[in-house]
C-alpha cells in the first residue's frame, strides 16, 4: 500500500527523495527490441533540470540518467535494446543543500505538504520536502523518455499557456518558439514580458501560478477503456499527481459548461483518406473515454511555489501558532519545468492504453464497416 506505482500494462514505480542519495524509476511491462540508450531520455531530462535560468531555482543537478537494468546489445544490430524485463533508471542528487531547511524541520509551511505528511506518517522528511518536492518529477521525466520509445509514431508535446493572468494568444502559436524562450511558451510576445513579470514576483518574494497545455498527435482511435478504464480519467489522475498541480481538463474542460449542445458536440464529415474529419475538437480527442483519432488534448493548473520569502502565519508540529518565512533555492513559477513533465505523464498513459489495448483486442476492427 504504498502507491508509488501508476500504470497498468506499462507500469511505473518512482522512488527517491529531494535530498536523498539518488531517485529514479522502475519502468515494468515494456516490450522487448525496443532501441534505448540513456541518451535517449536524457534529452528530456535536460528540459527539466533546474537552473537553467534566473526563472528557475538555482539548485544546480546536472540530471544525468543510468539505466541500471533491462537493456542488452542485440547480437544483429550492435546497438542497445530493451529485454522486456524491467528498466531501472537512476539520477543522482549532487547539489542538496539540506541546512537550508533546518529552521523549519518542526514547522508547518502553508500550502506544503508537512501538515499532512506528519498527520499520516508521524515523521516527514523536511529536507526540501522529501517524495512532496518537484525534484520527483525528474523521475516521471525519465519514463517518459521510455514511454515515447513505446510508441514512435505518437508525438507529444506542451507549452505553457498562462503564468498568473497572462494568457497566450493563440493566434500567435509557434511550436518552434516553445524552444526558443526560457519559459517554453508559443507566443513570442507573450514570451518576452514574462521574464520583467517574473523578475517583479520574485523580487517581491512571491511567486506565481501557471497553466500547461499537452497534445499527443498520431493517436490511434480506439485507445481507453467504457466506465472506469477511461482515458480521460487515467490522464487526468497522472496529471493530478504531478506535486502543484490542483486542477485538470481535457479538450473545452470548464468552459463546456457554457457550451450549446450544438456548439460542444463534434460533427463529423468523411476526410479524403477515407477516414473520419472531425470539424471541432471540444472532446479533447476523447469520447466516452475513449480516443477519437484525434489530438489528445489537455490542460493543467500549477500552483505557486509554497516556499516563498514573505512572512506567513502557522503553526509547529506541537501545536504552537508561530510566523514562518522560508529560505533557500526556490521556483518563483514551478509551472515552466512542469512542461517536460507533462509531456511525460501523456507519453506515459498513452504507452500503457496502446498496450493494453493490443493485449486485449489485437489490430482495431477495420472501418469502415461494409453493409
Amino acid at each position: 500500500m504504498s502507491f508509488n506505482t501508476f500504470g497498468h500494462m506499462f507500469r511505473v514505480t518512482t522512488f527517491g527523495e529531494s535530498h536523498g542519495v539518488a531517485i529514479g524509476c522502475v519502468v515494468d511491462g515494456c516490450p522487448p527490441g525496443i532501441p534505448l540508450t540513456a541518451a535517449d531520455i536524457q534529452l528530456d531530462l535536460d528540459r527539466r533540470r533546474p537552473g537553467q535560468s534566473r526563472y528557475t531555482t538555482q539548485r544546480q543537478e546536472p540530471d544525468a540518467v543510468k539505466i541500471l537494468s533491462g537493456v542488452f546489445e542485440d547480437a544483429d544490430t550492435k546497438g542497445q535494446v530493451t529485454t522486456g524485463t524491467p528498466i531501472a533508471l537512476m539520477i543522482e542528487n549532487v547539489d542538496q543543500r539540506s541546512k537550508d531547511y533546518s529552521d523549519i524541520k518542526d514547522k508547518y509551511r502553508p500550502g506544503h505538504a508537512d501538515f499532512t505528511y506528519d498527520t499520516k506518517y508521524g515523521l516527514r522528511d523536511y529536507r526540501g520536502g522529501g517524495r512532496s518536492s518537484a525534484r520527483e518529477t525528474a523521475c516521471r521525466v525519465a519514463a517518459g523518455g521510455v514511454a515515447r520509445k513505446v510508441i514512435p509514431d505518437i508525438t507529444v508535446r506542451a507549452a505553457l499557456v498562462q503564468m498568473g493572468p497572462h494568457k497566450v494568444d493563440r493566434s500567435r502559436w509557434d511550436w518552434d518558439e516553445v524552444r526558443r524562450n526560457d519559459f517554453f511558451c508559443p507566443d513570442a510576445q507573450l514570451a518576452s514580458q514574462l521574464g520583467p513579470y517574473l523578475d517583479g514576483i520574485r523580487k517581491s518574494g512571491s511567486s506565481i501560478g501557471a497553466v500547461i497545455e499537452v497534445i499527443a498527435e498520431g493517436v490511434p482511435a480506439g485507445l481507453g477503456a467504457p466506465i472506469y478504464g477511461k482515458l480521460d480519467a487515467d490522464l487526468a489522475a497522472a496529471f493530478m499527481s504531478i506535486n502543484a498541480v490542483k486542477g485538470v481538463e481535457i479538450g473545452a474542460g470548464m468552459d463546456a459548461a457554457v457550451l450549446t449542445g450544438e456548439q460542444n458536440a463534434d460533427e463529423i464529415r468523411m476526410g479524403n483518406d477515407g477516414k473520419p474529419k472531425f470539424l471541432t475538437n471540444q472532446a479533447g480527442g476523447i469520447l466516452g473515454g475513449i480516443s477519437t483519432g484525434q489530438p489528445v488534448v489537455a490542460r493543467f493548473a500549477v500552483k505557486p511555489t509554497s516556499s516563498i520569502l514573505t512572512p506567513r502565519r502557522t503553526i509547529d508540529r506541537f501545536g504552537k501558532e508561530i510566523d514562518i518565512m522560508t529560505k533557500g533555492r526556490h521556483d518563483p513559477c514551478v509551472g515552466i519545468r512542469a512542461v517536460p513533465v507533462a509531456e511525460a505523464m501523456m507519453a506515459c498513459v498513452l504507452a500503457d492504453h496502446y498496450l493494453r489495448q493490443r493485449a486485449q483486442v489485437g489490430e482495431n476492427p477495420a472501418w469502415p464497416f461494409k453493409k
